[in-house]
């Protein structure tokens, strides 16, 4: 789609979203942005989130500890940190001005004190715009994904977008849907009044497999 990174702000990108478009950029040192309404849209079905035998066990463990929007920057930087991105700088300041307003959030995953994983993406309505994600220590980044996915049920959530489908989130119960199917869920969800309550501390582990073993 065009390029026009010269009057992005987040009021236009939050119009984007609920039009059904998001931003992107080549690469890091790409100053340009262009828009995107691929022909099939990634989808996270809410009730089929896939947590493995070894997933559901490191879940109970706790072996992580999750928090939400206290490392939002940190988890930016974390998904942008490898050769190939598409988050250049205006891509970033973007989110975290909508991260500022309460529109962007991040759930960040810890071990020992140290950022080891986290998702990120925008709120609006019913619906929640899953941006990236990323991992530096085994199972972190599926771990903050399986609490996401708990948060967004939990708090009245109806359709969680994750742009593309990549074979990372298929094996987690993603899916795939056409453009048209897509809009359609995505303006039944921009009716649904949800929060996401970031201030309102992780569920334990044990709760979180439960609620997903409930409703996969």
């Amino acid at each position: 789609m065009p390029r026009d990174d010269t009057a992005i702000t987040p009021e236009l990108l939050l119009h984007a979203y609920a039009s059904g478009v998001f931003p992107m950029s080549e690469s890091r040192d790409d100053p340009e942005v262009f828009w995107v309404d691929p022909d099939r849209r990634g989808v996270m079905p809410l009730d089929g989130f896939y947590a493995s035998r070894s997933l559901r066990q490191t879940l109970r463990k706790n072996s992580f500890s999750i928090t939400y929007n206290q490392a939002f920057s940190q988890v930016v930087d974390g998904c942008a940190a490898r050769e190939d991105t598409w988050i250049n700088g205006t891509i970033r300041a973007l989110y975290l001005a909508l991260h500022q307003r309460g529109a962007a959030h991040s759930v960040d995953a810890w071990y020992d004190g140290d950022l080891v994983g986290g998702v990120y993406g925008v709120a609006l309505g019913g619906a929640f715009f899953g941006e990236s994600m990323f991992s530096t220590r085994r199972d972190a980044s599926k771990v903050a994904l399986a609490h996401l996915v708990d948060r967004l049920v939990c708090s009245g959530f109806v359709l969680f977008d994750t742009q593309f489908l990549t074979p990372h989130l298929a094996s987690l119960g993603g899916i795939e849907i056409s453009r048209k199917a897509y809009h359609r869920q995505l303006a039944r969800a921009l009716r649904v009044a949800a929060d996401f309550d970031a201030s309102s501390p992780a569920a334990l582990g044990q709760d979180v497999v439960q609620r997903i073993t409930q409703t996969s």
